[in-house]
């Protein structure tokens, strides 16, 4: 069972009359090459979001750099994902609290620009919405209100 595991085994289906030596060299030619295709296809497609500033630079777009910081990156790596915009993270340890440096193709430029709107415009929504900790505290309150009016009624109506 594990020799079967370990080694590879290729199903090849040949319509033919007669399976001659060369009938089967041929078929296996025809599979090498179209596998070989496939891997050339494989590699050549360029791998999107984040790669290495090596890789980044393979693909000679001009590269242009912004700075970033530690709190911004996770929601940064997001948006970039969602725009399809290839960018590579490298950390400057030069400055006290670090800062990292985003590498990005120039021709980039608009897609980022997009997607730095679209993350300014959710932080911003975020910034505007209360915490569930001053939600809890609002109810809260409403409550006692409630409560100390509902006991008023009560000894009211009590009182008649």
């Amino acid at each position: 069972m594990q020799e079967e595991v370990t080694q590879k085994t290729i199903a090849l289906c040949i319509r033919t009359t007669k399976l001659t030596a060369d009938v089967l060299k041929a078929a296996m030619r025809a599979y090498l090459r179209s596998h070989n295709q496939k891997k050339q296809q494989k590699m050549q497609t360029q791998k999107t979001g984040k790669v290495t500033v090596k890789q980044l630079a393979k693909q000679n777009g001009g590269m242009t750099n912004i700075e970033i910081t530690n709190k911004n990156i996770r929601s940064f790596e997001r948006y970039a994902r969602k725009y399809g915009i290839n960018y590579a993270l490298k950390k400057d340890k030069s400055k006290d609290p670090p800062v990292y440096m985003v590498f990005f193709k120039g021709r980039d430029q608009d897609a980022l620009n997009a997607a730095f709107r679209d993350f300014s415009t959710a932080q911003i929504k975020r910034a505007n919405k209360p915490s569930i900790h001053q939600k809890l505290q609002k109810l809260r309150g409403m409550m006692k209100v409630q409560k100390k009016d509902k006991v008023r009624q009560n000894h009211q109506e009590q009182s008649r």
